[in-house]
């Protein structure tokens, strides 16, 4: 149209027609050039993040060398639970961390926001190592990742991990252990993933019941690569145990030594023993279900336990054989001495009095009847000889109950020497360091000197 015209207008006038059209293209290059450089502006962080989105980056960011860079910025940990019995540790474990993906970047002249909020499963995320862990179960801390422009990604996780910890348990319940956690990446002959975990770890959530957490530190071995681990230290609080296993072992045994001061007539000693040794039983089942009974470092509370329950069986035996040489006169098992007919007469009552002239069951006193053939002199010798024979007797059964207290007091004497010596000897062993355990053996060694790929060589 604007041609159309200039042919029909004159010189002058198709001049000025030409700058006019000049002046209105270049107000609309201008215009295009500002609209081009206003679609950043234009682009709010969502718009910039579903631009990201779509890229897809599901897979890791990778170098020339083929090694993947995370860095961890803090670690907290705790402890949720000990199995004393399985020798398990059961820890919640939080840990930040950051890695840089330059495809995730943008220009500050093209969209001007320093960050943007990403979903967790739109990119790719970094998996930790666990090398000692029985089970691990990994959960996004949130369901999103902050990811700033220079392409640097930041992201939380939770770890929820059980490890197999062999802690000596030998001065149980005076336990003082140390259980590794493993967190590394991972090391293949061409890639690698390689974590750089700062030293800002903390502990939360201390006590655990019996076991209480007192440190945790970052170990890590310069030697080897890919070898990092918390160092968890704990402890367990022995007043629990000690009111529920020692002190009771103790009052028991106490009891038992005190027990020799009962008589031996009644059966009430023995009966005593035999339930002081039901009631240590009963405390060594309870010690069996809570503490493990095998291993390199077996709790010396086990030895404990039989040293006792073998005292305690023994005093029995002790009581049981004393009783039967006081009642009885004899030692021997299954065999009962005889009852002399003196004894006898004199436990049935049916003595004849002298001069009574009354017939009694007993054979050794002479019928004294009207008639009869001995006289009344010869009658009262016999009943002499009689008596005489039952004091000796008596005084026979009194020795022998004297000998056997005088057993029984060497018996106590002898129990409480054993003990005495055992405590000694109990404490000195506890004063020592007997056992050692490793708790650093399951690195993969078949591993631990992979070389790395030289990539001048192509």
């Amino acid at each position: 149209m604007w041609k159309i015209r200039i042919f029909f207008m004159p010189a002058y006038q198709g001049a000025e027609m030409v700058s006019a059209i000049s002046t209105l293209i270049l107000l609309m290059a201008s215009l295009t050039v500002v609209m081009a450089s206003g679609n950043g502006t234009d682009c709010d962080r969502r718009c910039l993040a579903n631009i990201l989105v779509d890229k897809e980056l599901l897979s890791a960011p990778q170098g020339d060398n083929c090694t993947i860079t995370v860095n961890i910025t803090a670690i907290q940990y705790q402890t949720l639970s000990f199995d004393t019995k399985a020798m398990q540790m059961n820890s919640r474990i939080k840990i930040n961390m950051q890695w840089k993906d330059p495809d995730l970047g943008w220009l500050l002249d093209k969209y001007k926001y320093p960050a943007v909020v990403l979903p967790v499963d739109t990119i790719w995320t970094p998996t930790i190592v666990l090398d000692n862990a029985l089970d691990t179960t990994m959960e996004p801390y949130t369901n999103d990742v902050q990811v700033r422009r220079d392409g640097v990604v930041e992201h939380s996780i939770i770890l929820f991990t059980s490890v197999s910890c062999q802690i000596n348990l030998f001065n149980y319940p005076y336990v003082f252990g140390e259980c590794p956690v493993a967190i590394n990446g991972w090391r293949q002959k061409f890639c690698s993933l390689k974590l750089n975990i700062a030293d800002n770890v903390s502990l939360i959530g201390g006590s655990q019941g019996e076991w209480q957490t007192m440190n945790v530190s970052k170990i890590a071995d310069k030697s080897q690569a890919n070898r990092n681990y918390l160092l968890v230290t704990l402890s367990i609080n022995p007043f629990g145990a000690f009111v529920t296993l020692i002190l009771p072992s103790a009052l028991i045994m106490l009891a038992d030594l005190m027990s020799f001061a009962l008589p031996f007539q009644g059966g009430e000693l023995n009966t005593f023993k035999v339930t002081l040794v039901l009631s240590f039983t009963m405390f060594l089942l309870i010690l069996n279900d809570h503490l493990p009974n095998g291993g390199n470092c077996s709790p010396l509370l086990y030895y404990h336990f039989s040293f006792c329950l073998v005292c305690l069986v023994l005093s029995v035996l002790i009581s049981l054989v004393l009783t039967r040489l006081a009642e009885d006169s004899s030692i021997i098992p299954c065999i009962r001495k005889k009852t002399s007919k003196a004894t006898k007469t004199h436990g049935s009552g049916k003595d004849t009095e002298p001069g009574g002239g009354q017939e009694k069951d007993n054979p050794d006193v002479i019928e004294t009847k009207s008639g009869g053939l001995i006289s009344e002199q010869a009658s009262l010798q016999k009943i002499v000889k009689f008596l005489e024979k039952l004091d000796k007797e008596e005084s026979g059964k009194d020795s022998i109950v004297a000998i056997a207290y005088r057993l029984e007091k060497c018996a106590f004497f002898f129990f409480l020497t054993i003990y005495i010596l055992y405590a000694i000897i109990l404490i000195c062993i506890t004063r020592t360091d007997i056992c050692k355990v490793n708790n650093l053996d399951f690195w993969d060694q078949s591993t631990s000197e992979v070389d790395s790929y030289d990539y001048s060589s192509e």
